[in-house]
């Protein structure tokens, strides 16, 4: 089987990035060395609420903000999580999405309209950084980020849940967004600050150059288990997660059950 070329990080392109409804026009950065990489067009927060299942809670569904935000090390002032087993946490602080990633989405879900209807505006994968001129390949383990006056650090890709699946009514959304390596990432808090709609978006510095998450992602998606690939994720500065997950593969030799993850449903 031919294998798809490694993706590398590389500085997204100078392109004219699609207009986000609503959003304010980038202010002038402040002078300084770091490289432009993208604007945050729209930061977005939200409450636990009953989700659609029994017993169930979610903030996915979360409203943009206007004005400065304040970060700290669990992430947005204001911004709730409904399940802190799986979601928020230092290292999951800050959930972005490449704002250019949603055409791809709206011309997939054509035949969806609740999916459209989310589609219109940010927020509709939940996340907090609706970002414009990044794209999610170029995004590295490890890449440090200026924003307003905070400092971050990309942490890790998302492992979509079912919880996308319910949202959108699209069956086995989260296995797509899964297999389109269209996830979105998280960011964790390096120095808090105040972000606000219109920040510049600064890349400090890139550590990890050959290992853009897109690749970490399709070794995860593809039930990649190759010994001398496993030992090499487990030389990186892996969340916790990500270390549990490659050591298993690398041990077991198998991939691990997604059923209760994507589809909610424990294995029975």
């Amino acid at each position: 089987m031919t294998r798809p070329a490694k993706p590398t990080c590389a500085l997204p392109c100078t392109t004219t990035p699609a207009p986000i409804p609503g959003a304010p026009l980038a202010a002038a950065p402040a002078p300084a060395t770091a490289p432009v990489i993208g604007t945050l067009a729209s930061v977005l927060t939200g409450k636990a609420r009953p989700y659609t299942r029994p017993g169930s809670l979610s903030a996915i569904a979360k409203q943009p903000r206007s004005g400065p935000v304040a970060t700290h090390v669990q992430g947005l002032e204001g911004d709730e999580q409904g399940d802190l087993r799986v979601h928020g946490g230092p290292l999951k602080a800050v959930h972005c999405y490449a704002w250019e990633q949603y055409a791809p989405w709206r011309a997939e879900l054509a035949g969806y309209p609740q999916a459209l209807a989310l589609l219109e505006q940010p927020g509709a994968f939940g996340e907090n950084f609706s970002l414009q001129g990044i794209a999610e390949a170029s995004v590295c383990l490890g890449d440090q980020w200026q924003v307003g006056s905070a400092v971050f650090e990309v942490s890790q890709g998302r492992q979509p849940c079912w919880k996308l699946s319910d949202r959108f009514a699209v069956p086995g959304m989260a296995l797509r967004v899964q297999t389109s390596l269209r996830t979105g990432w998280y960011l964790r808090v390096l120095q808090g600050g105040q972000v606000q709609a219109g920040d510049a978006v600064r890349l400090l510095s890139r550590p990890h150059p050959d290992w853009p998450l897109a690749r970490i992602m399709q070794t995860i998606a593809t039930g990649e288990c190759a010994p001398p690939l496993m030992r090499q994720l487990l030389t990186l500065p892996l969340p916790p997660n990500w270390e549990r997950l490659f050591a298993r593969r690398l041990d077991s030799g198998q991939v691990e059950d997604w059923r209760s993850r994507l589809d909610g449903v424990k294995p029975g």
